[in-house]
């Protein structure tokens, strides 16, 4: 089943139509204040009315062959394709409809739609376009193939014209330039009519006019190829319209009265936004360019039977129709009849964009319908996108596509009140796609062309339709409802930052950061006090605001030992360390100490290490084992959790000159975390009592496919190199992942990787096993991966995936997809596949690029931690110990991960996450927790910590006087057994 998330396109519901001509433009005026996050904007979960129509279709040039079988005439897109394309032979074979007719009525029954959209080949009936006797092979055809859908209980929605004008009407009277072929093709309607329509309820005069009229005769890239002047290209325009009319008319009076049917004209457009959403200038450049596309014909047939007004003021040459003519086209059309698909978008560059930006919001552009031809009855008449020509049936970017344009629809019927009554995929097979011939493919049902069979086999976008069917609309595959409950009254809340440099200089008059002595004054110092470092005072007012009861943050290596050894230890370093610890613990907020935290940009070894070869040399992780045994013995006492290394699984980002490196580098982080536990473990846990771990990167894997097994095993080779890499020798065998191993040497057998995965020896694996007391997780989002076979020797390839990026999810300025049932995803594989262990979230947030209203993060917060309450409580019983939002502070020109600005300006989301705190997560009756069993053990610590000097005394008092009083009582019981 796909994963559903929540889109990010805004867009502000208008709720009075009047259908007047430039009302559409209230489509871009949207509230700037508006939510991102407002329920009308999610991705909808809902069913389409129950007589909602569900189709497919294709164009009888595109998909039937058999260009010169059974007496069918040329077309001019026989003679383009041969003449114009390269590397094409046309459509002599394509997909064979014409012959594999009981192929194509399979492929329709398998997706289980209620109607089939396809198109006559008018020279397939009438060889030269004028009506005469029909080809009877042809007839045969079209009539065999309506009756076949009427067997099936299959809705028939007949196109008269999509683009294949017989030849002889081109040569002879140049085609659509000349008014003649008005009264061929009306001709040609008619007989149609009176042949099929006893049978057919739905009936396209012609599709797309606009590309027939702009690049058949004005860019050249359609047939008939002509490259003529604009005033050509509007002339064209004019005629079809004026086609389109006569036919509309005949039906109407000749056999709408007994035949019950309805007729339109599919009509095409782009979609467009303007650069910014507050300048009328860009607003108005957007309406301009729709009417430029869509309203060129949709303005004369659904409007008031003439041109758009700045159509007209723009082109002075453009042809005019008189009043009888304006009465006799507007309304001419039962429903609106949209197309909106590759072919609107495609080439950009001939496209009347006006400097701003195309969009393919589906649900805009209805709503734009909507606004200026008065609410119509809609029919979505071609929609979907494409894939290269080398895609078979894996076409998950097409599924992608589709499931965000239906749902804009589901959106655009539901919220905005607009009447979309069909939804017709595009197309159902590959085939021939004009100017790309067979460059790209676009079926729902693949086809090999070269085969002899040509068989139609399903691509996952037709079984991704086909559930959709089904369905009649979209239901939630995992998330499952809101829970009511406590986290236990022990649980950890709280926050995360970066590295804490702190500020380290006590007294700094003269600018320069040092003391100096002041000649003839003597002054009685005092003992150094925390309040002496400034900093602090400001960090521990944030961390009281968050209402938090842990605080985690991080050292720095280089600052405590810039040496990267024990031959300097900066203690000035230290004691505020330690400062920021203690101060914390008055406010009841204990430490997480992170002992290494390396960033992107900030690497943090002590220049001496970098110097030789950083994580690259063995000795690093010694190195880091006599920091961390500093760290330990100067701070132990005050901190009960520890974190050795932040995300070494992200240190690739770093050491990627080539994959040896990487797990070189890897390797040795491994055990330099491992000598730090065992360090812990002998020497100090038995007096501090504390637990250490280290902090993985894990964000969930989910098949970007699930059709496709490869993409299953894709996202658990993914999970295998990005977390069960450190995880699995440490909570599992000593040793990394089979998977890894046997991944990378397949790939080293076929010459497409050469990479050494480091082999521990029996002492390291019982070094690394078992070296952690919890799990620690960092989690951000959830990753849809493809299997992408590639090829060299670098960590990121070694895996063979690519990520896929959902447009239908919510998402952040970073591109974090808000994905919350990730969440418990990962956190149900880490008990399954580690067992029951203690899991603490590190941290967890997203950025948002609000200063004053961050509701994203408030959203955001409140689903993910839902999630993490599900984890503990439902069946997964997962011992989650606590959660760390991230981060305390943003840093300027980054993405906004902070609860505070840079200038620690306060956001909405810490009074959210103070009510989530305070309720200690969602309860149904407002009951809190008493004081937790750390706080009162945390005030006894700190009094235990602060008191050091007074309670030896006092020991020693109590000592000295407990002697002298033993002596005493022995001297007095010996005086008296004397006596």
């Amino acid at each position: 089943m796909f994963r559903f998330c929540q889109p990010t396109e805004l867009l502000i519901i208008v709720g009075i139509v009047t259908g007047l001509a430039g009302e559409g433009r209230s489509v871009w005026r949207k509230d700037s204040h508006f939510s991102p996050v407002s329920e009308t904007q999610m991705f909808l979960y809902d069913t389409f009315p129950r007589d909602f129509l569900w189709g497919a279709g294709t164009g009888a040039f595109q998909v039937e062959g058999s260009w010169r079988k059974d007496g069918k005439g040329s077309s001019i897109w026989d003679r383009f394709s041969r003449s114009e394309l390269r590397d094409t032979d046309g459509t002599g074979t394509s997909s064979d409809s014409y012959a594999l007719l009981d192929k194509d009525l399979s492929a329709l029954q398998f997706l289980g739609v209620t109607f089939y959209q396809f198109s006559i080949s008018w020279s397939r009936l009438f060889p030269t376009g004028v009506v005469a006797a029909p080809n009877e092979k042809g007839l045969q055809y079209y009539n065999t193939l309506i009756d076949s859908l009427l067997y099936r209980n299959i809705a028939p929605v007949v196109t008269l014209y999509h683009w294949d004008l017989p030849l002889m009407l081109q040569e002879k009277f140049g085609g659509w330039k000349n008014e003649s072929v008005i009264d061929i093709f009306n001709d040609y309607a008619t007989f149609c009519f009176q042949t099929f329509g006893d049978r057919v309820k739905y009936w396209i005069t012609i599709h797309n006019p606009y590309l027939v009229a702009w690049h058949g005769y004005g860019t050249g890239i359609h047939a008939p190829g002509e490259r003529g002047k604009i005033r050509t290209v509007y002339s064209v325009g004019h005629n079809l319209i004026k086609a389109h009319a006569r036919v509309w008319h005949t039906y109407k009076e000749h056999f709408e009265p007994y035949q019950k049917g309805m007729i339109s004209i599919v009509l095409g457009s782009h979609w467009i936004e303007p650069n910014k959403l507050e300048d009328e200038l860009d607003i108005s450049k957007c309406q301009k360019s729709m009417e430029r596309v869509l309203g060129w014909f949709a303005k004369p047939i659904h409007g008031d039977g003439d041109y758009p007004e700045e159509l007209k003021n723009e082109f002075l040459f453009l042809p005019h129709f008189t009043e009888d003519e304006k009465n006799y086209i507007k309304g001419t059309a039962d429903f609106f009849a949209f197309s909106f698909g590759p072919s609107n978008f495609k080439p950009p560059n001939t496209l009347p964009k006006m400097g701003q930006n195309l969009s393919l919001n589906l649900r805009e552009v209805l709503n734009w319908i909507k606004l200026e031809y008065n609410s119509p009855r809609i029919l979505i008449a071609e929609n979907g996108w494409f894939t290269d020509s080398h895609v078979k049936t894996d076409d998950t970017t097409a599924v992608y596509m589709m499931k965000n344009f239906i749902n804009k629809v589901l959106q655009a019927i539901k919220y905005d009140n607009i009447d979309v009554f069909g939804y017709t995929a595009w197309s159902l097979l590959d085939g021939f796609e004009w100017q790309h011939a067979y460059n790209i493919r676009r079926g729902l049902f693949y086809v090999d062309f070269k085969s002899k069979k040509k068989e139609r086999i399903p691509k996952s976008s037709a079984l991704y339709y086909k559930q959709i069917i089904q369905e009649n609309g979209f239901f939630p595959k995992d998330s499952t409802p809101n829970l009511q409950a406590q986290f236990s009254c022990d649980f950890s809340w709280g926050i995360t930052d970066e590295l804490d440099q702190g500020d380290l200089y006590l007294w700094n008059v003269t600018g320069d950061g040092l003391l100096h002595r002041v000649e003839g004054v003597k002054l009685k110092t005092r003992p150094a006090q925390c309040t002496d470092f400034v900093s602090i005072k400001k960090q521990l007012d944030l961390l009281e605001k968050m209402k938090v009861t842990h605080y985690r943050f991080a050292l720095d290596w280089s600052l405590i030992l810039p040496n990267g050894d024990l031959s300097v230890v900066n203690r000035q370093v230290l004691r505020y360390y330690r400062c920021v610890i203690s101060e914390a613990l008055k406010l009841n907020i204990q430490s997480m100490v992170t002992l290494y935290y390396p960033t992107h940009t900030y690497l943090g070894l002590p220049g001496p290490l970098l110097q030789t070869g950083g994580w690259l040399n063995r000795s690093t992780a010694h190195a880091f084992q006599e920091y961390a045994a500093l760290c330990f013995r100067e701070l132990g006492d005050l901190v009960k959790l520890w974190i050795t290394i932040n995300e070494p699984n992200q240190l690739s980002n770093v050491y990627k000159r080539s994959s040896n490196d990487t797990y070189r580098a890897a390797h040795n982080l491994l055990l330099a975390h491992a000598m730090a536990w065992r360090t812990y473990d002998e020497r100090y846990r038995p007096s501090q009592y504390g637990k250490v771990s280290l902090s993985l990167h894990s964000d969930w894997a989910e098949p970007a496919n699930p059709f496709f097994e490869s993409h299953s095993k894709a996202a658990n080779r993914f999970l295998q190199f990005e977390i069960g890499w450190f995880a699995n020798p440490i909570f599992k065998t000593g040793d990394y992942p089979a998977t890894m191993r046997e991944y990378i040497t397949f790939k080293n057998r076929k010459g497409l990787s050469y990479t050494l995965l480091p082999s521990f020896t029996s002492e390291e694996k019982q070094l690394v096993k078992g070296a952690a007391d919890f799990y620690a997780l960092n989690h951000f989002t959830t990753r849809f991966v493809i299997d992408e076979p590639q090829n060299g020797s670098q960590h990121e390839f070694n895996c063979d995936i690519q990520f896929l990026q959902d447009i239908t999810c919510l998402s952040s300025p970073s591109r974090l997809a808000v994905v919350p049932w990730g969440m418990r995803k990962v956190l149900r594989w880490i008990k399954k596949t580690y067992g029951d262990i203690d899991i603490y979230i590190t941290a967890n947030g997203i950025d948002d690029p609000s200063l004053d209203n961050d509701e994203l993060r408030n959203y955001y917060l409140d689903k993910y931690i839902q999630e993490v309450l599900k984890g503990e409580h439902m069946t997964d019983s997962i011992k989650i110990k606590g959660y760390y939002a991230f981060k305390l502070t943003e840093e300027k020109s980054k993405p906004r991960f902070g609860f505070f600005t840079s200038d620690s300006k306060e956001k909405p989301s810490v009074r959210f996450y103070n009510g989530l705190i305070s309720n200690n997560g969602f309860p149904a009756d407002h009951s809190v927790c008493g004081p937790s069993s750390h706080e009162k053990q945390c005030s006894f610590c700190l009094f235990v910590s602060q008191k050091k000097p007074l309670i030896f005394f006092a020991c020693c008092l109590f000592s000295t006087l407990s002697l002298l009083l033993i002596f005493y009582w022995n001297s007095k019981c010996a005086r008296y057994k004397n006596s």
